[in-house]
């Protein structure tokens, strides 16, 4: 079976050994995405809702260029420094999905790249 790597500028480039996503027959796997803009390549700046807005415009970007949207997403990863935060991403993921939502797994983890508050992963079928 043959892989398609996936690569848009309307996301941020990969910062290191990855590819923005890779299809696999009609099975696309979303590297994770951290709020950076992807114009330059920077953290946007502002409180925990626009860093979760970024990365939602972020997937969908990957998502877009793969062929699919958001919806086709099955599965999203949600790693978060702080897990009181986990409200803040409801709110705003009920901005950017309809149901059927997603299978989702939040995750509080202790950093991650670049200073992110948020970061997010998944798997999409289109």
């Amino acid at each position: 079976m043959s892989k398609e790597i996936i690569s848009t500028a309307k996301a941020p480039a990969a910062i290191g050994t990855y590819s923005q996503a890779v299809k696999v027959g009609n099975t696309v796997y979303l590297s994770g995405q951290i709020p950076l803009i992807p114009e330059t390549m920077e953290l946007v700046e502002g409180e925990i809702s626009v860093q979760i807005k970024q990365v939602f415009e972020n997937l969908s970007a990957v998502c877009n260029a793969s062929g699919g949207s958001l919806q086709n997403i099955v599965k999203l990863n949600i790693f978060l420094t702080d897990l009181s935060h986990f409200p803040t991403v409801n709110e705003i993921m009920a901005q950017y999905f309809e149901q059927p939502y997603p299978a989702r797994a939040a995750i509080g983890v202790a950093q991650l790249p670049k200073n992110a508050q948020v970061e997010m992963d998944g798997v999409m079928v289109i």
